[in-house]
């Protein structure tokens, strides 16, 4: 037997989900997250789901792994100190940036400027120089990188990045600091700038190698705490982690590389949803992936999702593929107030976290959630987790009643007004990614994961004119799912910056050819047969004199075919659908990418068996919840006794191991031949 563990780590929960891949069977776990270490929460949790599935952690042939832990080190400052050397006048590269202030008018009045990733005292200029066409116009000397690295080692630096001008086209002097810097401190983990990132634009270049050094120790850590645990427990399978692009990289690519992870939680639950598209036939996805904290969104058009060039993680644009993933403060454990100052209920970004949760958790809480208004409203019933987790409905409604005599209603009204106000937070995320990117919503069909997910599905889905809804077979374990399911990826780049009129093709394609025999080899190394590599190229093109570039993908046959005429035109279509105009300026090519990828897991869904559409063998009980003003008579089903073809009228709740749906009043949820609920207005 092999099985596949795909592990997704969130701040509330860690979910694990087994797969056998023979049969397409699978089992699926839950356990809170260990915040303090996670492999403690890991190792727990792949012991219970192996006992559950009668085999042991030896069995496991691939380990595939979504963590945050690179996206918390960031976001809390809790990265390493990092030593940087750059060229000769350059060394207040990092606190120049690119002087853009967010915000409105009065911005740079009350923006305090955030701390660079580098310290200006731990920032060093050497003397040397390439130029703009690669070659040397003056040497560095050695002994002046000597003594720099002496002072930086006795500083006591925990990483160090080395970024020299043009080092893009020529990377000998950064090759040679490096060598230098792996003699005189072997301890300390080096990050050359022509290595992370090789693309022209110094300040990008040099903030996203200096943030790839920032996270490379505590990510080095951390890999190599989970490595030893797992092989401890005689887990001998290969260990992988979910890059922020969708795709996969080796746990030891993951050391060296760790910027490629800033997104990696959240690229789960994307990858998770492709597939369950692929399995139930619809090809154009919003998702909502709501967990305790917060609440991501993606757009998935023709099965593809959309990918950006650049990772936000706070107030940093790390030059980094991801997947081009929104995330607001709204999700199940979000604190609900009424500040003195407008009088006005608001809904987050405060979280009551694993710890102490909501009050319903009955855990220590005191402040209203969203959690708690679903349960005073009755969409979530008392018992959970397969009747293992017992809410206490009495404590949710005395802390949404402060809520209700702040705002002089009641209780239901300020429960429901609660859930209004973190729905429209979530469809305010949903335009970000689809009005303002040119696609229209209503030819999307919205899906909900993640815990809470389903809750809000159908709600969000009238906001958004997003039909189906659909709620997927274990929404709660999906970013798992997507784990387990994705392939690898490497990639790539080149930096070009020609005008198309001056440049020849051929020299296109054959650097593209050149670099992308770079990245196939990559993988064959990982262990993966040339003839399961698919090779994809991606082109940065914009009009000349813009200052950004819009990516497109393109694979060599189409290449080949079309030439660079295809490429001019499929921009102009791009440009015009985001920002609805062209120019008439010449067109330029800046950077060229190549892909590699992985085989994909041809994996289908298991079939459920067909019913005559009468849900009532999986009826639990009656029920009464709020809906459109008033208590209106509900019934609750449990989603393993449905059949493929039941229809279920609103209102009605399904209730699983890891979640739970809400069918509201005036809708409809029809099961799928693969177990998904579709619901859709009556």
């Amino acid at each position: 037997m092999s099985y596949r563990l795909g592990v997704d780590v969130g701040g509330t929960f860690t979910d694990l989900l087994l797969l056998d891949q023979q049969s397409g069977n699978f089992w699926r776990h839950k356990t809170p997250s260990t915040p303090q270490d996670s492999s403690q929460g890991i190792l727990t949790g792949l012991n219970a789901i192996c006992q559950e599935a009668g085999t042991s952690p030896s069995g496991i042939e691939f380990f595939l792994h979504g963590t945050t832990v690179a996206t918390n080190a960031m976001l809390e400052g809790k990265g390493a100190r990092v030593g940087l050397i750059t060229t000769d006048g350059y060394r207040q590269i990092m606190q120049i940036a690119r002087s853009f202030v967010p915000g409105g008018l009065a911005g740079w009045i009350v923006w305090p400027k955030p701390e660079p990733l580098a310290a200006l005292e731990d920032s060093f200029e050497i003397v040397g120089r390439i130029d703009a066409q690669g070659s040397e116009i003056s040497p560095i000397d050695e002994t002046e990188i000597r003594q720099i690295l002496e002072e930086l080692k006795d500083s006591g630096i925990e990483a160090l990045t080395v970024s020299l001008i043009n080092a893009y086209l020529n990377g000998a002097h950064e090759i040679r600091v490096g060598e230098l810097a792996a003699e005189i401190m072997p301890d300390i983990p080096v990050s050359l700038s022509h290595q992370v990132l090789p693309e022209m634009q110094e300040y990008e270049r040099t903030l996203t190698t200096v943030a790839n050094a920032s996270v490379r120790p505590v990510v080095g850590k951390y890999v190599r705490n989970l490595r030893d645990s797992l092989r401890s427990c005689e887990m001998n399978g290969s260990l992988s982690l979910l890059r922020s692009d969708g795709g996969l990289m080796s746990s030891e690519k993951a050391e060296d590389h760790p910027v490629s992870l800033l997104m990696s939680g959240p690229a789960g639950g994307v990858t998770g949803a492709i597939w369950v598209g692929r399995n139930a036939g619809i090809k154009n996805i919003l998702t909502l992936d709501v967990g305790g904290t917060s609440t991501d969104v993606a757009l998935i058009e023709n099965l593809e999702a959309r990918r950006q060039r650049t990772t936000e993680v706070g107030h940093l644009s790390v030059r980094a593929s991801a997947l081009d993933v929104k995330t607001v403060g709204a999700g199940g454990g979000s604190i609900a107030y009424v500040p003195e100052l407008t009088g006005a209920l608001r809904v987050g970004p405060e979280s009551a976290g694993a710890v102490p949760g909501p009050v319903a958790y009955g855990k220590g809480g005191t402040q209203p959630t969203v959690t708690d208004a679903n349960v005073v409203l009755g969409y979530l019933p008392e018992s959970l987790l397969g009747g293992s987790f017992k809410l206490d409905r009495e404590g949710a409604e005395k802390s949404v009643q402060i809520i209700a005599d702040s705002l002089g209603i009641s209780l239901m009204a300020a429960a429901r007004g609660i859930i209004d106000i973190v729905n429209e937070n979530m469809f305010g995320a949903l335009r970000m990614i689809s009005v303002q990117q040119g696609y229209d919503p209503r030819h999307f069909a919205l899906m909900g994961f993640g815990g809470a997910g389903p809750l809000h599905v159908n709600a969000v889905a009238r906001l958004m004119d997003s039909w189906p809804a659909i709620s997927p077979v274990s929404p709660g374990v999906l970013c798992a799912l997507g784990d387990a399911t994705t392939r690898m990826r490497t990639e790539t780049a080149r930096s070009f910056s020609r005008r198309f009129n001056e440049t020849d093709e051929a020299e296109v394609i054959g650097l593209l050819q050149e670099i992308s025999a770079q990245t196939r080899a990559e993988l064959m190394e990982e262990g993966i047969a040339d003839q399961d590599i698919t090779s994809e190229f991606e082109l940065d093109v914009r009009y000349e004199g813009q200052a950004f570039e819009v990516p497109l993908s393109i694979d060599e046959k189409t290449l080949l075919q079309d030439g660079l005429a295809g490429v001019t035109d499929r921009f102009d279509e791009e440009h015009h659908r985001l920002f609805t105009f062209n120019m008439e300026s010449a067109h330029e090519l800046v950077n060229i990418r190549a892909v590699a990828l992985g085989p994909e897991l041809d994996l289908p869904a298991p079939k459920l068996k067909t019913g005559n559409g009468d849900p009532a063998a999986a009826k639990l009980r009656d029920h009464q919840l709020w809906a459109d003003g008033k208590m209106q008579a509900a019934i609750i089903y449990d989603r393993s006794k449905l059949l493929a073809g039941d229809i279920i009228p609103g209102p009605a709740i399904v209730i699983e191991m890891d979640s739970t749906t809400l069918i509201e009043a005036d809708c409809i949820g029809t099961v799928d031949q693969v177990g998904n609920i579709l619901i859709n207005l009556a």
